[in-house]
């Protein structure tokens, strides 16, 4: 199996596999056989500078052709891929190269200060660069299933984010998700806005697209509810997937309106409340089909196109994909799912850092509890109620509070800190901070606004404290552990 043969190739020849758009607006189209020849291109570039088969390749570019193009290089050839967030600062990248220990960086240009702050431990490709696309590259080699394809980092309460790694499995299996949720066709344009570094990126951006035969789009910018709403009007965009937030702000900041030729509007990345869902039908004539799934499970629920989602509910399961809800969790059969990870590098999969991997693949080892809670209706829907752990949902990001807390820590003002999540209309939820202070420092807004600034320098600038609170003391169980759960009650 192999991605470029499997997938790529079998696109249509007549038509553009990538539409571009520069952060200035400008088009441009990227054919198949273009596509194909420039992931071979990265390829030899990545051999050269000594990935071996089975060594990490990690990406720090934007939304542009050149990631999309890294990435199907290292599936070309067998390396394995971890995106990260241009978000991320020096401190979040030393945490991956020592949990993954990449063989090669390719980074854009404009990540460069970030990228030498962090005295990467590998060779660092710099984009963009027109030397690159002039190379031959290797045709495409036969992977197995259980090949490791990508790194993509999760959140944890307790400690560092976990490197979670999928197989070739992976890629494969989104088939499922692509027909039967994200609606894509042959001869569709899709336009997936999520950033390089988050898992529904790497799927939805251009692989299940490819897929099922449309052609992906890419749009390197910030959001802009108006500018979003000029590219719909302008592209012919079929098929549109949002982190829930942006559709909040789009309804809320922006007129909606109908948009000709879009047929299918996806969300996943947290709930979106109803108020939303309907407005955004008053206004454009179509039903956000709300969908769930993790990062090591992948797409896993789904309002099929075509339904009208009930008020609140994030779907059924996917055909063929077994869940239950276990005293409130939701429980997932390992082996129903197409798209299920291979483990942890630490539990279960081991990486040397020169491409030899062992593997003890997790989806054998028996039921997944998510972790979520969940309520399933007479009808089969599930509905999402909270988390029983601490992860934070902020704008479809996933934050966890000990990433926030260490880095307020690092503050010479703070003694204790704690980081739990607040309800928010427009992102879900925002990071609220509580901190007692070190002696010879007083509350005020100046600290609290110096705080999130300090923040934002040090780890990724979503992460920071919208809400900075000052406290005696924090809650703590008779053990001596911080209990979050009291402060987000409180």
């Amino acid at each position: 199996m192999n991605f470029v043969t499997d997938v790529l190739r079998e696109l249509p020849g007549d038509r553009p596999a990538l539409v571009s758009i520069s952060p200035g607006g400008e088009r441009a189209e990227w054919s198949r056989d273009e596509c194909d020849r420039r992931s071979a291109a990265i390829s030899t570039a990545l051999t050269a500078a000594g990935v071996p088969r089975g060594g990490v390749v990690m990406t720090m570019i934007g939304s542009r052709p050149e990631w999309v193009w890294t990435m199907t290089g290292c599936l070309r050839s067998g390396f394995v891929a971890l995106a990260v967030s241009e978000q991320l600062r020096a401190a979040d990248l030393e945490l991956r190269y020592r949990q993954v220990q990449p063989s090669a960086i390719v980074a854009d240009e404009r990540n460069r200060e970030q990228i030498e702050a962090s005295s990467p431990p590998c060779p660092v490709i710099w984009v963009p660069d027109e030397a690159i696309w002039e190379l031959e590259g290797p045709e495409p080699v036969e992977l197995d299933a259980l090949d490791p394809a990508f790194v993509m980092f999760t959140s944890g309460t307790t400690g560092e984010p976990k490197a979670v790694v999928h197989g070739q499995r992976y890629v494969a299996g989104q088939r499922l998700q692509a027909g039967d949720w994200l609606d894509a066709r042959p001869g569709d344009l899709v336009w997936c806005t999520a950033a390089p570094g988050w898992s529904k990126s790497a799927r939805n951006v251009y692989m299940a697209p490819w897929t099922l035969g449309a052609t992906a789009m890419i749009h390197d910018g910030r959001f802009d509810p108006e500018e979003r709403l000029e590219l719909l009007d302008r592209e012919p965009v079929n098929v549109l997937c949002m982190a829930p937030t942006e559709y909040r702000v789009l309804v809320k900041r922006a007129r909606p309106r109908p948009v000709e030729g879009l047929r299918s509007a996806v969300a996943a990345g947290e709930a979106l409340n109803p108020e939303v869902l309907e407005d955004f039908h008053a206004a454009t004539g179509l039903w956000i089909r709300d969908g769930y799934g993790q990062t090591e499970t992948g797409h896993t629920v789904a309002h099929p196109p075509g339904s009208v989602p009930p008020p609140g509910a994030m779907g059924k399961p996917l055909p063929g994909v077994r869940l239950r809800v276990d005293e409130g969790e939701l429980c997932l059969d390992p082996l129903s799912d197409p798209t299920f990870f291979l483990g942890y590098i630490g539990e279960g999969v081991s990486h040397d850092g020169a491409g030899s991997w062992e593997v003890t693949d997790r989806r054998e080892g028996g039921e997944w509890r998510s972790g979520d809670r969940v309520r399933e209706d007479g009808d089969g829907y599930l509905y999402f109620e909270a988390r029983e752990d601490d992860i934070i949902i902020s704008a479809g990001y996933r934050i966890g509070p000990v990433e926030v807390e260490s880095a307020l820590l690092a503050h010479e003002a703070v003694a204790e800190a704690a980081a739990v999540g607040a309800p928010d209309e427009e992102r879900g939820q925002v990071v609220r901070a509580v901190l007692v202070l070190r002696e010879g420092f007083e509350p005020s807004d100046a600290l609290a606004a110096q705080l999130q600034e300090h923040v934002k320098a040090v780890t990724a600038p979503y992460k920071y404290p919208r809400i900075v609170e000052f406290a005696d003391e924090l809650p703590k169980t008779t053990t001596g552990k911080l209990r979050r759960a009291s402060l987000r009650d409180g």
